[in-house]
């Protein structure tokens, strides 16, 4: 019974004390923190560092710019002149020197048998006799000062005419020899004969010499 009453006087003084307590107001209501932003991690970039010094270029001397000619001083274009063409005569080349002619020929004759030599002169165009040879000059020059080597030149020709034999004919003659001899080199173009030789001295103007009697 006691457990009873003091049960009752507990449960009344607890209803008691929550009456009298002060209620306290109701907590303002915060409102709600947004939602931190969202960091995205940026890419880490090289500290620069020191940069060099640039090379400084060595200064170069200024040229000078032509100063372009002002309407005051230009002068007027005019039309280039046609250049008109100029007739030239071609060179004619140098003529030769023409070789000095003359008009008798020296010659020496050679018998191999009796070693005889004899030189007589031959006028241009005239037959002259040695023996039984018949020498014939058809010209006779001397060469131009502008030649390498000064010589004398004639053409002759040689004909063979045996004598004829009491009571016989003379047997009929033939050409033995036709070309140009050379004073200076008588072995260039000599007479082949198995008797006589014959060969050019010189050239002149003069009048021939008959050479002597033949035996």
């Amino acid at each position: 019974m006691a457990v009873l009453v003091l049960a009752g006087s507990l449960a009344g003084g607890g209803a008691w004390a929550l009456q009298n307590t002060p209620q306290q107001p109701p907590a303002a209501q915060t409102p709600p923190t947004p939602p931190a932003p969202i960091v995205v991690p940026q890419q880490s970039r090289p500290v620069p560092g020191p940069r060099a010094a640039a090379p400084v270029a060595a200064p170069q001397p200024a040229t000078q710019q032509p100063t372009p000619p002002t309407a005051s001083t230009a002068a007027p274009s005019q039309p280039a002149p046609v250049a008109k063409p100029v007739a030239t005569t071609p060179d004619k080349p140098a003529e030769p020197i023409k070789r000095a002619r003359s008009s008798v020929a020296i010659l020496q004759a050679l018998d191999k048998v009796t070693t005889e030599t004899m030189r007589f002169e031959a006028p241009v165009g005239q037959p002259i006799r040695y023996k039984t040879l018949i020498f014939t000059v058809r010209a006779c020059e001397t060469t131009a000062p502008d030649e390498d080597a000064p010589d004398s030149v004639a053409y002759v020709t040689v004909d063979t005419q045996p004598k004829a034999l009491p009571g016989r004919v003379a047997p009929p003659g033939r050409q033995i020899y036709k070309g140009w001899m050379y004073a200076n080199s008588p072995g260039l173009n000599p007479l082949e004969h198995p008797v006589y030789d014959a060969w050019l001295i010189a050239c002149k103007t003069s009048a021939p010499v008959a050479p002597a009697a033949s035996r």
